[in-house]
Parts: structure tokens; sequence; C-alpha cells
């Protein structure tokens, strides 16, 4: 892990960033948890994680970070009505942001990647990530 000027980044995230990785990896719900519990954006966790050279793994989304294939996230082969609505009403610029992939699933009480396979479905790109990295 790198070595920063603590007037780089925010020493609480750093403290929590270096209790939480191993091998400079932390999984997405690890750095979401750093983020709730430090009451610190997602995004400025994201950017020291970057700073720190920590990789960001097993996206709660399920686009990227799984070994070895990469992503595990698939297609949904059915998706309900409403799914795809609320979905298509949260798109910006085309694309679904991470943030409302976790609203949209929350509210109907789903599992995010449910919302990820859906999205895949319907050929839609969910980007920004949260923590910046997509």
């Amino acid at each position: 892990m790198k070595s920063l000027p603590t007037d780089t980044i925010d020493a609480a995230i750093v403290e929590a960033v270096k209790k939480s990785s191993v091998n400079n990896e932390l999984a997405c719900a690890d750095a979401t948890a750093v983020a709730v519990t430090l009451n610190k954006p997602m995004l400025e966790v994201g950017l020291a994680l970057d700073l720190l050279e920590v990789s960001i793994t097993k996206c709660q989304l399920g686009l990227f970070g799984y070994y070895p294939q990469k992503r595990i996230v698939s297609p949904a082969r059915h998706i309900a009505p409403e799914l795809e609505q609320a979905i298509r009403e949260r798109l910006v610029n085309g694309a679904l942001p991470c943030d409302a992939a976790w609203e949209i699933a929350e509210k109907a009480a789903l599992h995010k990647m449910k919302v990820a396979s859906a999205c895949e479905a319907l050929k839609i790109k969910i980007k920004p990530c949260q923590l910046g990295t997509f």
C-alpha cells in the first residue's frame, strides 16, 4: 500500500482502508462500509483507494472483481415491467448510474445484481460507479 502525505486524503479513510484491505484489495461492500462508518462520500473513499493503490474487488452489481471470470452478472431471462420502467426512468445519457441501480434495488427489495442483470438484458450500461472505478 502506498504511503501518502497526510494532507492528501482523509487520515480516517486511510486508517480504515489499511484495517479492511487484504493484499492491496478491498471488496466493494467493505469500501461502502468505510464510507458509511466514517460518513464520507463513496467517491472520496474511491479516490483514497486509488491513491493508496488498493484495488476494488467484488462489485456489488457483479460487474468486476471476481476471480477468475472477472464479472459474474449475466443477462436476466425475464424482467418485470416495473423494474424495466424504474431503470429507464433513471437513465442518464443512456446509462444507469450505480447509485440509481442501488436505489432501485432497495426500493424494489431486490438484490443489486438483479438490477444489473436486467440492465445486461436491456443492453444498458451501468455507470458511473459511486467509487469512481468506471
